[in-house]
């Protein structure tokens, strides 16, 4: 069976106001698609792309280097600038908060919304098995019987040691910038969060050099909180954050 991979979006509102989404790791733009329709109701344009080797079967991983994610966010965060968009806030879930964290120490961006982002990577056994539930779930919609499934995954994994190596590193490095951070932040962390360690919230928020900031827990929310129970209190509580900002 032939599965339909999604795709990068771009909602247009009216106005001068952007936010960039970004996904986490085997995440896709679908990710953040809610938070999109819903901030462009309420009058921001929402970009989201997707980063190389993510919405597609998990080999697809194998090659791609963190330095290259970090790249199309760039790009990402210059399309927005190309549509005449001068002033672009930042909200990342998981793998895409720690992306946005570095735009927030590399770039002149309005503000940056972490939501679950890894800051310790002591969590390769978790990744490792989502990883594995994400590849199992895309090669059942292929069609594949399970003795292929399972064989596949287990080439996967040896295959990808290496990646998850580059991924450590990366978080690490955005750990230890942190401090370089003066832009506005609203810390998002939920409760439930079985992929990484939670500590990683407060480490942020404490970290940042921002005069303006903010961490709310979601006590009833999993990892990826953008599609989680409490999805309708995070829009409101990042609408409310984006609407302090200076957009002058």
């Amino acid at each position: 069976m032939k599965v339909k991979l999604p795709e990068p979006f771009t909602f247009e509102a009216e106005g001068n106001r952007a936010v960039l989404l970004l996904h986490g790791f085997t995440g896709n733009s679908a990710d953040v698609r809610m938070m999109g329709r819903f901030l462009q109701k309420n009058g921001y344009t929402a970009h989201a792309p997707i980063y190389r080797g993510h919405g597609k079967e998990l080999e697809a991983l194998i090659d791609v280097k963190p330095e290259e994610w970090w790249e199309d966010v760039q790009n990402a965060l210059q399309h927005l600038k190309d549509q005449g968009y001068e002033k672009v806030a930042v909200a990342g879930l998981s793998l895409g908060g720690v992306l946005g964290l570095k735009l927030a120490y590399c770039e002149n961006i309005q503000g940056i919304i972490p939501m679950c982002a890894p800051m310790f990577f002591d969590n390769e056994e978790q990744l490792t098995q989502g990883f594995q539930y994400k590849a199992k779930e895309f090669k059942q919609l292929e069609g594949k019987d399970e003795e292929t499934i399972k064989n596949e995954i287990n080439q996967l994994l040896e295959e990808s040691k290496d990646m998850f190596t580059q991924l450590g590193r990366f978080i690490n490095e955005v750990h230890d910038h942190i401090d370089e951070i003066y832009t506005p932040a609203f810390v998002v962390q939920a409760s439930q969060d079985e992929m990484i360690n939670t500590d990683s919230a407060a480490y942020i928020y404490e970290t940042v050099e921002s005069d303006q900031k903010d961490m709310k827990w979601y006590e009833h929310s999993g990892h990826i909180i953008t599609m989680d129970t409490e999805k309708e209190q995070l829009h409101e509580d990042v609408l409310e954050f984006l609407n302090s900002l200076d957009w002058s």
